[in-house]
């Protein structure tokens, strides 16, 4: 288990005593013989003690057993995505109130080099599931069950050190799903993170590959940057890389204007 630092560990229990429905959610996984783990931008958020309501988990549990497990607590469900292993449920706490949560069997994707839409394969490991996530920030799991944080590339240091690096190399990262890229630039606003120069230098040097892209995707991702506090950052660096030229033309022409 990687060290925490005591406000991290507090956090990280108060996750799991935080919620009723989870922690029933969790006993219910455990019982049927599955792993159950809060992973993603949750386990990232609740060690910077800014834990959302709404949840993601993954488990070793196939779709038809996660919508069988989740309707012995809920019939508030939604078949999201079953062909990419998820399925979606709102839960009640004692109080009320909802949690909105989406459970993912574990994921081996493969990729096509003329898109960045996966073939599906369900994994049979944690490990497999969190390599092929965005960021090392991201790749990190909270095992319901024990309270373990399994971190097996860095990404509690590099929450630390406030730095965007990817678990595989970034080139097959990137080239895997090009659409990264536009997310690495909204992190350096969002969270205030830099990005190592590796990932930089693949940036740089990949941004064509952004062409395999939707118009749609691209815009979903500069309208996030734009939103946060502080977009400029993130604008700065997809000029610095060359992905705003693709992206925005209009932003570094902005360079051959003189400011009177």
């Amino acid at each position: 288990m990687p060290d925490l630092t005591p406000a991290q560990r507090a956090s990280l229990d108060a996750v799991r005593a935080s919620s009723v429905s989870m922690d029933r959610l969790a006993e219910v996984f455990a019982a049927a013989g599955q792993e159950f783990y809060l992973v993603g931008g949750s386990v990232r958020d609740a060690l910077r003690g800014r834990l959302g309501q709404d949840l993601d988990f993954t488990t070793s549990a196939r779709p038809d057993d996660i919508e069988r497990l989740v309707r012995t607590l809920t019939r508030a469900i939604w078949d999201v995505g079953r062909e990419f292993g998820t399925i979606a449920c709102q839960l009640t706490e004692p109080d009320g109130s909802h949690r909105l949560v989406e459970i993912t069997t574990f994921r081996a994707d493969t990729y096509q080099q003329e898109s960045r839409k996966p073939e599906v394969v369900f994994g049979d490991h944690l490990g497999g599931d969190l390599i092929r996530r965005d960021f090392t920030v991201n790749a990190m799991a909270l095992d319901m069950a024990t309270g373990e944080l399994l971190d097996p590339f860095g990404g509690l240091a590099d929450l630390t050190d406030r730095v965007i690096r990817t678990p595989a190399a970034p080139e097959l990262s990137f080239s895997d799903d090009p659409l990264r890229m536009m997310r690495a630039a909204r992190f350096t606003s969002q969270l205030g993170f830099g990005c190592v120069p590796e990932v930089v230098a693949a940036m740089t040097s990949m941004a064509s590959r952004l062409a395999i892209v939707s118009a749609e995707r691209i815009r979903d991702e500069l309208v996030k940057l734009l939103l946060t506090d502080d977009p400029r950052p993130g604008l700065d660096l997809l000029v610095q890389t060359g992905i705003a030229e693709i992206v925005l033309p209009e932003l570094p022409a902005l360079q051959m204007e003189r400011d009177e």
